[in-house]
């Protein structure tokens, strides 16, 4: 057990000797990329919510490195039980902008047919598990998981996130408890961004870290700077490795900093300290990886360019074909709560389209609280 943090760039870039992973030159600007596409598409969903287009949003903004190095360690058969705050996942994994974009709308393009609160995802193709706003409750499910892959002799991983608050869930005990004495194959990610909507880290625990909990429960833990995405790759792709070879789970606690507010429902300057704000802004993990590319001769003001205008002429697609998406129709609320309807339901369904068809109901159908 090492409360050490363990860190590959340094603030202007440059590699430890060493360390360094050597990650191919295609596959490095495919992460900048990433990290730059996920930065544009947390600015257009806040913009979308203060424009009143989308009800509510939740940006990743300054945990980047955090998320997208953590899940670039798996393979695309390896399942993820994510939180809230990893968007990039999904364009890691290809899904399509519009479908993630449908999703904030809870529009009939959305996979979730508008049950779930925007940025609250659910991708089977990604095996990325549905978002829940309950705090923890995805590290339990992530140890079961676990436990039946190996139960069954799968060779697959299972990746799952919380923040540093979520360390103090039920859930945290139970899903680490059950995955180290079932040895099952899971990697859990705590993103320590120092605060849980308004408590800082400080008030959260006591121990001197959050890795160090991992040693109570019989698993090795590891401190990483969470803004550097080799150091977090590489401590990850470790982690997985590991969980693959039957060893059982890792805890990682990447050390990171949550640069906008909680969501577009919180304003974290009447809580936070702006001089604690701008000495994380410095170490922006978006320009820590630029330099460390224009080290290397794989970042140019070109490649800048398209990387931006790139993502933010698909980001601009989707949105345009998300808002010419309708509503989900009324009547799927009867959809998937049983295999076969039963009579009751059907009888229930009919008279609802016959209140719709009467103009009864259905005007305001679909619209957020928030």
């Amino acid at each position: 057990m090492s409360l050490e943090l363990l860190t590959i760039l340094d603030q202007d870039g440059k590699a430890q000797k060493g360390k360094d992973p050597n990650l191919p030159a295609t596959e490095l600007q495919k992460l900048y990329r990433l990290m730059v596409a996920t930065r544009a598409l947390d600015d257009r969903g806040l913009a979308l919510q203060r424009q009143g287009r989308i009800g509510f949003y939740l940006q990743s903004t300054g945990q980047e490195a955090s998320h997208l190095g953590a899940a670039y360690a798996l393979k695309d058969s390896d399942w993820l039980f994510p939180a809230y705050r990893q968007p990039g996942i999904l364009l890691l994994r290809q899904v399509p902008i519009e479908k993630v974009i449908c999703e904030w709308f809870g529009n009939a393009g959305d996979t979730s047919k508008g049950r779930q609160m925007p940025v609250h995802y659910s991708f089977r193709q990604a095996n990325f598990v549905s978002i829940s706003s309950p705090i923890g409750t995805q590290l339990t499910q992530a140890a079961g998981a676990g436990m039946a892959a190996r139960i069954r002799g799968d060779d697959t991983v299972f990746m799952t996130f919380c923040g540093d608050g979520g360390t103090s869930s039920n859930d945290f005990h139970t899903g680490l408890n059950f995955a180290a004495v079932y040895k099952a194959p899971v990697v859990f990610v705590v993103e320590n961004n120092g605060w849980a909507i308004s408590v800082p880290s400080s008030k959260q625990t006591c121990s001197e870290s959050m890795a160090v909990k991992a040693e109570a429960y019989g698993m090795p833990g590891v401190r990483v700077d969470g803004n550097d995405i080799l150091a977090v790759y590489r401590v990850c792709k470790e982690a997985v490795d590991r969980a693959r070879r039957g060893e059982g789970p890792t805890l990682v606690e990447t050390v990171t900093y949550r640069m906008a507010s909680h969501s577009s429902s919180d304003d974290a300057a009447r809580y936070r300290d702006a001089k604690e704000f701008e000495a994380w802004k410095k170490r922006d993990p978006i320009t820590r990886f630029q330099l460390y590319l224009k080290g290397k001769k794989l970042w140019t003001e070109a490649f800048e360019q398209e990387c931006v205008e790139g993502a933010k002429a698909a980001i601009q697609t989707a949105v345009n074909a998300a808002e010419a998406q309708s509503n989900p129709p009324i009547d799927s609320m009867f959809d998937d709560v049983y295999m076969s309807l039963t009579p009751q339901l059907k009888e229930q369904r009919e008279h609802l389209r016959d209140l719709v068809a009467k103009g009864s109901v259905g005007a305001d159908i679909g619209a957020f609280p928030l």
